[in-house]
């Protein structure tokens, strides 16, 4: 099972006050970790709200909206995809995190649909499409 595990932001990080040299030490060595596991595939954080945008759609018709963005813990500022076993195992993992912000913080785990979970929608065809765009992606990012 694939999650996307997402590190919540807070006032510091949509601030943009960058991490301590001690926390990127500590955050370092616990991706080791998840990479010597074989857990983690990708991680990274994410500049502030201010320098993003949202697209809201309606009908036909798309907004472009500039950040910031007003409800700080809804953001997100960091994420990893992981490849775990099971939620347990996710959690787990969670809890072994050092703390990523200064204060208070919030990481949210989500699984990640799998071509299976959408059933007979996901015909034949689209699951063709699905693996070519998935192996022309691996050719670019330079995987077997």
């Amino acid at each position: 099972m694939k999650f996307m595990v997402l590190v919540k932001a807070d006032h510091n990080s949509e601030a943009g006050v960058m991490p301590s040299e001690q926390l990127l030490a500590d955050m370092g060595r616990y991706n080791e970790e998840l990479v010597k596991a074989g857990v983690m595939l990708a991680g990274e954080g994410l500049h502030p709200s201010s320098r993003g945008a949202r697209v809201r759609f309606s009908g036909q018709e798309r907004h472009v909206i500039d950040g910031p963005f007003a409800e700080t813990k809804e953001l997100v500022a960091g994420f990893w995809m992981w490849q775990c076993a099971s939620l347990e195992e996710a959690i787990g993992w969670v809890k072994r995190c050092p703390n990523p912000m200064l204060g208070e913080s919030e990481i949210e785990i989500r699984q990640v649909f799998e071509a299976d979970d959408f059933g007979e929608a996901f015909t034949p065809e689209l699951r063709e499409q699905e693996e070519r765009l998935r192996a022309e992606l691996a050719r670019k990012e330079g995987r077997p």
